[in-house]
């Protein structure tokens, strides 16, 4: 017998992922759900699936995230998948708190929701995404990047590059022109060299347009090309600080809309952005 299930399809700056509330309907196997779902001419089409469950330790957390990229793999957190989780729980009479705790895999992040009071929805959603990590690591080896991919560096017009991690590992590069890049063959190369970031890797290819904007284009381990990438919008807005190239405040501009970055005294990372609701729907368990 066919269990179907109820979803909705939210985005953060084009970042767009299936949603399912785990309190309500149990999802047994998500790596294959994400994978079968997420497919764009029969099933939902999607950059991956999120559930939204109970945290392990209600002192610590209001609400937990898991998330699968669109080949099944499981991620340590999503920061445009948060804000849109913000927005679910709000609206959806989940809870009334405009400050919610949220459990993912790389630790409880603050969600502080703004509202639009007189239409009771949320405009946008800051989160702590807590603070990066810069250096070697079991994510990254500490491969000279540049000098292994010589020849690529010069085609692609690159000229600085470096690892932050978020929870999940980044690899910022800045380029000349990000806009006439081929970032689906470089960025599959990079991702993909175990050699260098063993668990695989996020890569953002920057070029800086000025006044504190960073124009971004994103190719996500795990899903390919996306229109948006919060954690990957931060560690670009940390590389680009750390390489004197930007101020700590900036907006990373990338295909799907522009997300406001600060990398605060405390070391701690704040992203604030949209999120919103596409649609619902009903969809039956794969197989």
């Amino acid at each position: 017998m066919t269990t179907n299930i109820q979803f909705t399809k939210m985005h953060g700056a084009g970042n767009d992922y299936i949603y399912v509330n785990t309190l309500l309907y149990n999802v047994p196997d998500p790596a294959k759900a994400a994978e079968v779902w997420s497919r764009y001419h029969t099933g939902v089409g999607s950059d991956g699936l999120v559930l939204i469950g109970a945290p392990s330790d209600e002192k610590t957390a209001d609400f937990s995230m898991r998330i699968f990229n669109n080949d099944g793999s499981e991620a340590m957190m999503c920061g445009n998948a948060s804000r849109c989780i913000a927005k679910y729980l709000y609206e959806r009479g989940m809870t009334d708190k405009t400050t919610i705790r949220l459990e993912t895999l790389s630790g409880v992040k603050i969600l502080q929701l703004h509202l639009d009071s007189e239409k009771k929805v949320v405009e946008s959603v800051t989160v702590d995404m807590l603070e990066p990590a810069l250096e070697q690591s079991e994510q990254y080896t500490g491969v000279d990047v540049a000098r292994k991919y010589e020849d690529m560096w010069k085609e692609m017009g690159a000229h600085d590059s470096k690892f932050v991690s978020m929870g999940n590992p980044h690899y910022v590069i800045f380029v000349d022109d990000v806009e006439k890049l081929d970032i689906a063959r470089y960025g599959r190369i990079l991702e993909n060299d175990t050699e260098v970031f063993p668990q695989r890797c996020n890569i953002e290819f920057v070029t800086p347009v000025g006044e504190g904007r960073l124009r971004t284009r994103v190719w996500e381990r795990g899903s390919g090309i996306t229109m948006a990438c919060g954690t990957g919008a931060c560690a670009t807005a940390v590389a680009a600080s750390q390489l004197g190239k930007a101020p700590k405040e900036v907006n990373v501009c990338m295909d799907g809309g522009t997300l406001h970055i600060f990398w605060a005294d405390n070391n701690h990372v704040m992203m604030s952005g949209p999120a919103a609701f596409v649609f619902d729907g009903s969809i039956a368990l794969p197989e």
